[in-house]
């Protein structure tokens, strides 16, 4: 069945649904890392929307269905010599997710968020009209409202997105900084310059490292952190590495960047029972899913007296601002490693995203439980993560867990804009909004 006869089907099966009846997507795979309240909805089987459809190496872009997965997608263009230019971590995050939602990698001070490089969307309304808009045509409203809306006023069907070329291989370069100011310092030095990648890991506060990568056609040797060696690991231990392109793209899948740990998945006897297959991300979220349905590490920590909080955030912070938020995060939440990633918005502002373009930001990636003897009330940690993003001029996705009050969630995402969109493409309010899916998890 091609494109537009999937299409035709989805369309006649939103027609036919039961008026009133809010819609939701039918799909194998979710990386949203908050607990929703499900109530009825007339689900959309779209599953089969997982089609990389063209490839123009020559004009830099791929046309490709919004359930695809970046797996799928990185080795199709591979192929051709290409990838996104902005790739996710997790090779479970699907290229319309990431339009919906942020995404983000080390790429990302060049060529900005995931939404950035998107030319096209193709999006399904919840009326079932089906328009397409980009970024100066009649839905040019759409297009850039588009990112950060989270499935509210519609789902991408098919998108198009740039694409950049690759070499065979991914050197990088790994250095010990000793204190924030240095090392937010170091970070504005290499994206001013000709690197391809720039992220890093605070590993604690004299002990942050930041990993510049290039290009290049051959190697003197290659890692494979696919299996029994770990990548994050490895940054503490060497200055140079190699990785053929494709595993620099998936780098931190294999262990879900360090999280694999709370799952015991990094004790070698452990590692090697669960075996190569299961050691990513898809395997992770199904534990993940499990763990929250049945409740049992919620369990476990009341019976020793502890009382927890999952903060698991990303979070953009101007790089002027970064040592002293970093201060703060260490002080006050307590949760090592720390992911950094730095991004540059380029030329076009988008509505419920709102970024400075030009400006250097820092992405800091922080996912974990925090556990106290003391009773807190709930929200607690992810609330001062809240205020103190709020203070220094920050802006924090929304994939996870918020405690928002309404108004200031709107004065951050946007409320007349918000609005007017909602009302031009989702008149009826088939769909939640912003605010009741991301902070009251409806």
């Amino acid at each position: 069945m091609n494109h537009e006869e999937k299409t035709r089907r989805l369309v006649v099966d939103i027609l036919s649904s039961c008026s009133g009846v809010s819609l939701g997507l039918d799909k194998k795979t979710s990386n949203l890392f908050r607990d929703r309240n499900e109530k009825s909805k007339h689900r959309l089987d779209v599953r089969g929307f997982n089609e990389v459809l063209a490839v123009n190496a020559a004009q830099g872009w791929v046309e490709v269905e919004g359930m695809t997965t970046y797996e799928k997608l990185v080795d199709a263009l591979l192929s051709h010599g290409l990838m996104p230019a902005v790739v996710p971590q997790l090779k479970s995050i699907t290229i319309g997710g990431a339009a919906a939602g942020v995404g983000i990698e080390a790429s990302s001070f060049k060529y900005g968020l995931v939404h950035e490089t998107m030319l096209e969307l193709e999006v399904l309304l919840p009326d079932g009209r089906v328009v397409l808009a980009t970024a100066d045509n009649e839905y040019s409203d759409l297009f850039h409202g588009f990112p950060n809306s989270y499935g509210t006023l519609g789902y991408a069907l098919k998108l198009k997105a740039r694409v950049v070329p690759v070499k065979p291989f991914v050197q990088l370069t790994h250095t010990l900084i000793k204190d924030p100011a240095t090392c937010f310092r170091r970070l504005e030095e290499l994206c001013a310059g000709e690197a391809d990648f720039v992220d890093g890991v605070a590993f604690g506060p004299d002990e942050l490292v930041i990993t510049e990568g290039r290009f290049v056609d051959q190697a003197p040797f290659v890692s494979d952190y696919t299996f029994e060696r770990i990548y994050y690991k490895s940054l503490r231990e060497r200055d140079c590495d190699y990785l053929h392109v494709r595993d620099f793209i998936w780098r931190w899948d294999t262990d879900w960047f360090w999280c694999s740990n709370n799952l015991g998945l990094q004790n070698p006897i452990l590692r090697r029972l669960a075996g190569r297959r299961r050691l990513n991300s898809v395997f992770y979220t199904k534990i993940m899913r499990l763990n929250s349905r049945w409740g049992l590490t919620q369990c476990l920590d009341r019976l020793l007296g502890w009382q927890r909080e999952s903060v698991i955030q990303d979070v953009d912070i101007p790089v002027e601002e970064a040592a002293e938020f970093l201060h703060f995060l260490l002080r006050e939440i307590g949760i090592l490693p720390v992911w950094l990633c730095p991004i540059r918005p380029q030329g076009r502002r988008f509505t419920l995203y709102p970024m400075s373009p030009g400006s250097l930001y820092v992405n800091f990636g922080f996912w974990d439980v925090v556990r106290r003897r003391n009773p807190f009330p709930p929200g607690h940690h992810n609330r001062l993560v809240e205020q103190k993003v709020a203070e220094l001029g920050g802006i924090k996705s929304l994939y996870s867990d918020s405690y928002y009050p309404e108004e200031e969630f709107w004065h951050i995402y946007n409320r007349q804009a918000y609005c007017a969109l909602k009302q031009k493409y989702d008149p009826d309010a088939i769909l939640k909004d912003l605010y009741r899916k991301c902070v009251l998890r409806q």
